[in-house]
């Protein structure tokens, strides 16, 4: 084994010890999750998403259609719409949006919609008033049971997770998400992620709370 053939093999010794022991990061920018009815509401009877892109998440996918979120002071357009249909209708934005639209959305795990305030979507001419909905999505790491017995932590447990990025910071109290249904990433929205000059294959390293 030559200089440059031993050097290369260390690389690659390195590089498969970081991944062993960091998760990768991803930032989540502001979306929309439509159930039928609000489907219908805007796209027209019978009307089915588009899917466009697949997410790393398995099952879960970016589609054509885009929505405008009208708020109380400002609106932001051309907002992605993410498949499947789920049971409830949901917008997930950053708190940085949440002064644009005049919105002051909870920091809440997605799904968790009650007592959120609500939005006005629209789409052409077509418009859909959500009661509640809007979130800021709690910055958490999905993970699959092998990686989470192999990282030590279970489902809900809040770590600290250690931004390796252009402006390394840690962030608390990021919830463990685990589930067969999972690929492991640490998601961010873009305001976290700006914060710590992430750009796309950083990774992170699981801290233990401090409390």
């Amino acid at each position: 084994m030559n200089g440059t053939t031993e050097t290369m093999e260390l690389e690659r010794l390195v590089l498969e010890t970081i991944r062993g022991l960091t998760v990768e990061m991803e930032a989540s920018g502001r979306h929309v999750h439509l159930d039928r009815a609000g489907v219908e509401q805007l796209f027209g009877p019978g009307y089915r998403l588009n899917r466009v892109k697949d997410l790393s998440q398995p099952g879960q996918f970016a589609c054509a259609e885009r929505v405008t979120l009208v708020g109380p002071k400002g609106e932001l357009k051309n907002v992605v719409v993410l498949g499947p249909e789920r049971e409830a209708c949901q917008v997930e934005i950053s708190l940085t949006d949440g002064v644009i639209l005049g919105v002051t959305p909870p920091v809440r795990l997605s799904g968790d919609i009650g007592d959120t305030p609500g939005i006005l979507l629209r789409h052409g001419s077509r418009e859909l008033r959500l009661p509640r909905g809007v979130i800021a999505a709690k910055r958490h790491i999905h993970m699959t049971p092998g990686d989470a017995r192999r990282f030590g932590v279970a489902d809900g447990q809040q770590v600290r997770l250690r931004a390796i990025t252009g402006r390394p910071l840690t962030f608390d109290e990021v919830e463990v998400r685990v589930s067969e249904k999972f690929a492991t990433a640490a998601h961010l929205d873009y305001d976290e992620a700006n914060a710590c000059g992430f750009r796309k294959g950083d990774r992170g390293l699981i801290l233990p709370s401090a409390r």
